[in-house]
């Protein structure tokens, strides 16, 4: 019992660091960014051919093609992990003003974040050495080999249902303000509480939507046996587009995903770290 709570009082007192704070509030910098240039992508695949990746991997590419875009690369990696760390302590020792199944979901999330940050992370790094490949042809090949072996399908088809679960319940969570639990709402003006309401809705619904379109496109493709549909978020912006009306309702995504982009410039503001 006592090497536990040495363990979390280490933890805590690593979370409280002011370096990490800092980092970490930088790094929400560096999403923003991210999730604004997902956006053009995305605005890009809505009304014209462009061959980029639709997802974060295309935005760290076409950010790192700019002028001191390298640079950039790096500093938002430093970010990034800096993310990562807080959030995997937070899963390990955090959220304790929540209780039972609201710190359970808080926890679980932070988890999730830890992986996605340090994903990023590793792409940008990836990126700055010239060696990042088509994350898209990546996950198509991958489920193309799984779908040919024992059970192969029902774990593609089990991980696009994941995918869209995380994804409505993205919806849900901003459609009903939970993420204003992580905020200093107290330290807000009337008009910027307001703005990161608006922001934080329509980022997280916008995402989720693209999250959940995605994981269907995977149960799809292995009902189907279609490895081409299983190609993550890519593919389902580019089966959005495909739809009637659908270059419309993709540019509606990708001005959620950048209201999204925003909102992480004002929680490096507001956030609780």
């Amino acid at each position: 019992m006592s090497l536990t709570r040495n363990a979390e009082a280490t933890a805590a007192r690593t979370v409280g660091s002011r370096w990490l704070e800092l980092l970490a509030r930088a790094g929400f910098i560096g999403y923003g960014i991210v999730h604004l240039l997902f956006a053009w992508l995305a605005l890009q695949i809505a009304f014209s051919n462009s061959r980029e990746e639709g997802n974060q991997n295309g935005a760290l590419r076409t950010l790192g093609a700019q002028p001191l875009g390298k640079f950039l690369l790096v500093a938002i990696a430093v970010g990034l992990v800096a993310m990562a760390i807080w959030q995997a302590l937070e899963a390990a020792v955090g959220h304790r003003a929540l209780r039972d199944k609201d710190r359970l979901f808080e926890r679980v999330t932070s988890v999730v974040r830890t992986i996605v940050f340090l994903w990023l992370a590793w792409t940008a790094i990836k990126v700055v050495q010239d060696a990042s490949a088509n994350a898209s042809d990546q996950q198509q090949a991958l489920s193309e080999k799984l779908m040919t072996s024992t059970g192969g399908r029902w774990l593609v088809g089990l991980a696009g249902l994941v995918l869209a679960a995380v994804g409505i319940g993205m919806m849900i969570y901003g459609f009903k303000k939970k993420f204003e639990r992580n905020l200093k709402i107290v330290e807000m003006n009337p008009k910027t509480r307001t703005l990161v309401r608006r922001l934080g809705m329509a980022g997280y619904i916008a995402r989720g939507a693209v999250f959940a379109v995605a994981g269907i496109l995977i149960i799809t493709a292995a009902v189907k046996y279609d490895p081409e549909k299983a190609r993550g978020l890519d593919a389902a912006l580019r089966t959005l587009r495909d739809q009637p009306w659908g270059p419309f309702v993709l540019a509606l995504m990708a001005l959620g995903i950048a209201a999204f982009g925003v909102y992480c410039f004002l929680q490096s503001r507001y956030r609780k770290v």
